[in-house]
């Protein structure tokens, strides 16, 4: 599986943010790095069918499914740490247990009946990073996905993603961390 961008352009207003962007992605982690206001969040919301290029073309499987961490944390508030995991799984199959072991894995064992309106920014994090672990995916987008999390934690939550993603699918990661692209290793891509 592959994702290829053609001369992809995009502005908002007067404002040119993709300037003639080409690049393939394949399977495995690609790592998207740049300062800030480079582009890097509206290529992949182009990437994951968000929003729509103003020139150029997007070349992928029209049946994609795209598993997200968003730079922010888009849970479900009123729902458990457990039910927001399991809101993106796959219906026809019971991946409870996968969910509790995936939260009990980032630290969130006495967390995971707690709804996501009582949780930390951090903890909210890392309940993000286990909902998008779980779905069904061909690509993973990850949004300065380890951002807020405490230092100490943050390596042990780095290692629990990298174990767990499928390097047979595409993974794409914005960091502003060299450390962190070091760590999750494969592609390193610079806008």
């Amino acid at each position: 599986m592959e994702i290829k961008l053609k001369n992809i352009y995009k502005s908002f207003g007067e404002k040119h943010v993709l300037e003639n962007i080409s690049m393939t992605f394949n399977e495995g982690i690609t790592c998207i790095m740049g300062s800030s206001g480079r582009g890097k969040t509206t290529l992949v919301n182009i990437i994951a069918g968000l929003i729509e290029q103003d020139a150029g073309t997007v070349s992928r499987c029209e049946k994609t499914k795209v598993s997200y961490v968003f730079q922010d944390d888009r849970l479900l508030d009123w729902e458990t740490a457990l039910s927001n995991v399991l809101f993106v799984a796959n219906p026809s199959k019971d991946y409870t247990k996968k969910a509790r072991q995936l939260l009990i894995q980032a630290g969130l064992s006495d967390s995971i009946d707690i709804k996501a309106s009582k949780l930390s920014g951090g903890m909210r994090r890392r309940v993000c990073l286990c909902r998008a672990l779980i779905a069904d995916y061909d690509v993973l987008i990850l949004d300065e996905p380890f951002k807020g999390l405490d230092e100490g934690l943050k390596p042990k939550i780095m290692s629990m993603v990298k174990e767990h993603v499928n390097e047979n699918k595409i993974v794409i990661c914005i960091t502003h961390d060299y450390s962190e692209a070091d760590f999750l290793g494969g592609t390193l891509v610079e806008l």
